[in-house]
């Protein structure tokens, strides 16, 4: 009964696994060079831990059924206990068995660390992601500075090479993590720790803070989007450009608002704003989400994240403005010009 139910316990865990593959944290499926070795291993070592599990219940189960005569009443000088038959032979197969398997598993993790600390090919382009509480300021770098521009909490990657990314903690220690591409890094104030991402095909692939970094740690998300080379340079050159002009109308007078309560914090290249303290919005609504991943971005969420976002994520250094609801539309209707 045990080997059947042990049976029925590991099928169950392939199952979930693969079930697993499709959510968006799950680290059971690589989908690149820098993911594929990492998931390999949690994958064997999680396999490894359930048979040392079910191998040891066994033996304890086995050992607590086994039949057991009387003791025998103790005579004078004689010990209470005493040891009988070949059970000192279990510890050592047992200690010989642990210390091959924990060795091995030792080995392996050495070989992956070797295979993830740089890429096989020279990287496409470096980024740079500094870490803030809560949210992820993406700079691409270049050569010529003319080409260098600055995002927030989504990354754009080609298809196919490797792509070099500075990890700099601004504030706290944070940790970046997208598991379908790479493993963690820590990101350390004062320190710069350098990783890679490398995509096999197309796609939109989630990352997380993984380090415990204060009250909206778990709004701490970016995304890392996955696109042909074609598609990248696009989007890549349309955020070279500078924000488009607001012409008249409510989002002319939004963005004279946006001046005077936004732009000390927020840049918006080809205006006025050059704040550095949140994310440069220069091509706000290109983005899939708001706030670090907590809201879509769509016009609803967007307006109630400028009026409340204390109420949406509590502690964030966004204040609430106390806008009228139509300086609200105003500014609304200003970032909504922002593609």
């Amino acid at each position: 009964m045990r080997q059947v139910a042990g049976l029925a316990i590991l099928l169950c865990l392939l199952h979930c696994a693969d079930a697993h593959a499709s959510l968006p944290m799950s680290y059971f499926t690589g989908h690149g060079a820098a993911s594929d070795p990492i998931s390999a291993l949690g994958l064997g070592l999680l396999f490894i831990s359930i048979a040392v599990f079910l191998i040891t219940s066994g033996l304890l189960i086995g050992a607590l059924a086994r039949p057991r005569e009387a003791p025998a009443p103790v005579e004078p000088g004689r010990m209470p206990v005493e040891r009988t038959g070949n059970g000192l032979s279990w510890i050592y197969v047992g200690a010989g068995i642990s210390t091959v398997v924990l060795f091995g598993c030792a080995i392996w993790t050495m070989i992956v660390l070797a295979a993830v600390a740089k890429p096989a090919s020279t990287p496409a382009l470096t980024l740079e992601v500094h870490s803030h509480m809560w949210w992820w300021e993406v700079r691409y770098l270049n050569a010529d500075s003319s080409q260098i521009f600055t995002t927030a909490n989504e990354i754009h990657i080609p298809v196919g090479p490797p792509v070099r990314v500075r990890l700099i903690g601004d504030d706290v220690i944070h940790s970046f993590w997208v598991p379908a591409l790479a493993g963690k890094m820590q990101m350390i104030p004062g320190q710069t720790n350098v990783t890679w991402l490398q995509a096999r095909e197309a796609g939109v692939y989630r990352g997380q803070c993984a380090q415990y970094c204060g009250a909206q740690h778990a709004n701490m998300a970016l995304s890392v989007v996955a696109e042909p080379e074609g598609l990248f340079e696009s989007w890549r050159k349309a955020q070279l450009a500078a924000a488009a002009t607001a012409g008249s109308g409510p989002p002319a007078e939004g963005q004279a608002l946006f001046d005077a309560h936004c732009a000390a914090c927020h840049a918006v290249r080809g205006t006025e704003a050059g704040g550095i303290l949140g994310p440069d919005l220069t091509h706000l609504m290109t983005r899939a989400s708001i706030a670090a991943g907590t809201l879509p971005n769509d016009d609803a969420d967007l307006a109630d994240w400028i009026a409340h976002p204390q109420e949406v994520k509590p502690g964030s250094q966004m204040p609430d403005l106390h806008l009228s609801k139509t300086d609200l539309r105003s500014i609304t209707a200003f970032l909504e010009t922002l593609k």
